[in-house]
């Protein structure tokens, strides 16, 4: 019988690849050596940063150079809804509506796909090489049309597979797609680092500078991401096989950050969505605000900090309900030693809730910006900074802790069919 856990990873797998091929796909009717001159002109701004996410799609006008943000950002605008609209909140909770609410945002995607498009295409038509070489090689109209249904076509299926990730494979799928972007460019990013050195554009003391800050950083975010709050829980009505008078203690487990990799995700979304559209346009003020706007400058990093924490506290508040612990904890018999069931439990877990809420996107905000300053200061590739390094690490932390899940499920899968 084959391993159910080789079976998802080898789907999980597969699926990245495919989404890796698809990022060579040219969208027709471009001169590609073009964009590729223009993207490399622009890879410090947010153009750049778009293009990390994509991993690198957009410097080749591949079919999902829109990557997988259209559909985040829906998600964002969806989470808002329900939280300021009881029924779509409650919409949400129940399983019919669940799938309503899930096809509300497939169709919310399409619809910030298309205007992304149609902008990305226009932008495009009147780009040129310093040569004079235009970008479209076709009808402008025609051009339009195609990048659009292309870019569309693109997303979705992105979507799809971000989808059949999350339930037929291991881990979140959007997050894996985002990951495999940014871990797909980090060879590119270190050979040329090692070509700076090599040509004295760059000192070996600052690379020795650069590494230190990404150890320092990853060492913050396992340090911070494997640490939680345990909550001892008592269960009287509970015995032990030898002692049927000994209650048996146990504890639930809050983590430090509870949001997750979400917040910076959320943020980088919302912040490119905005900045990518600007960055295409010759209009003075608007050049002017996407220059203010500038990634590595002081507005962007105040925005990128207060976002954070914004969707940390907002996601935590939908992915930690404390109501629910305590009615499950007093319907099995169990309460908290020193704290009444019911309400007073509800108050008590929500404070610990609320207090780690703080500690995790505080750490979030800092990881997410620091590291970037500093990294952007010594002249390094945006895959060095904090939200790169903060991506990576989470996601490949989360896959790590479902496989060990699944591993130990198969395990009593196991124990349980020979005991049979």
């Amino acid at each position: 019988m084959t391993n159910p856990l080789v079976q998802k990873i080898l789907i999980t797998l597969g699926f990245l690849l495919v989404y890796r091929m698809l990022a060579y796909v040219p969208t027709p009717g471009v001169d590609t050596e073009v964009i590729k001159g223009f993207f490399d002109s622009n890879a410090g701004n947010a153009l750049g940063l778009a293009n990390m996410f994509s991993g690198n799609a957009i410097e080749r006008l591949s079919v999902i150079s829109l990557g997988i943000m259209p559909y985040i950002t829906a998600s964002i605008v969806m989470e808002l809804l329900a939280a300021t609209f009881p029924a779509l909140g409650a919409m949400k909770k129940e399983r019919d509506g669940m799938q309503n609410y899930m096809q509300i945002i497939r169709y919310f995607t399409i619809f910030i796909t298309v205007v992304q498009a149609i902008g990305v295409s226009m932008g495009l038509q009147s780009m040129e090489s310093p040569t004079g070489a235009k970008a479209v090689l076709i009808d402008p109209l025609m051009f339009t049309l195609i990048t659009t249904f292309s870019m569309l076509a693109g997303t979705m299926l992105l979507m799809w597979i971000g989808e059949q990730i999350t339930q037929k494979g291991i881990g979140n799928g959007i997050s894996l797609l985002i990951f495999a972007g940014i871990v797909s460019g980090i060879p590119s990013a270190i050979s040329n680092t090692i070509k700076a050195v090599n040509a004295d554009e760059m000192s070996f003391f600052v690379v020795l500078a650069i590494l230190a800050i990404i150890f320092i950083t990853v060492f913050a975010i396992i340090y911070v991401e494997l640490g939680e709050r345990r909550i001892p829980i008592s269960y009287s009505r509970k015995t032990m096989m030898q002692n049927q008078t000994k209650r048996v203690m146990n504890y639930i487990p809050v983590k430090v950050n509870l949001s997750g990799v979400i917040p910076p995700i959320f943020a980088s979304a919302v912040l490119m969505f905005p900045l990518t559209m600007l960055q295409s346009s010759n209009n003075a003020w608007v050049t002017a605000v996407a220059d203010f706007l500038h990634p590595g400058g002081v507005a962007f990093n105040v925005l990128t900090f207060v976002l954070v924490i914004f969707f940390a506290f907002f996601y935590a508040s939908i992915a930690f309900n404390a109501k629910d612990i305590s009615d499950n904890l007093k319907r099995q018999g169990g309460f908290i030693p020193g704290v009444r069931p019911g309400l007073h439990t509800k108050d008590f877990i929500n404070e610990i809730a609320s207090r780690l809420t703080a500690t995790g996107a505080l750490y979030l905000a800092l990881v997410s910006t620091i590291p970037f300053v500093f990294i952007n200061g010594l002249g390094a590739s945006f895959y060095f900074g904090g939200t790169a390094v903060l991506i990576v690490v989470q996601v490949a932390l989360d896959t790590m802790r479902k496989i060990e899940a699944q591993r130990t499920m198969n395990q009593y899968n196991v124990l349980g069919y020979t005991g049979l």
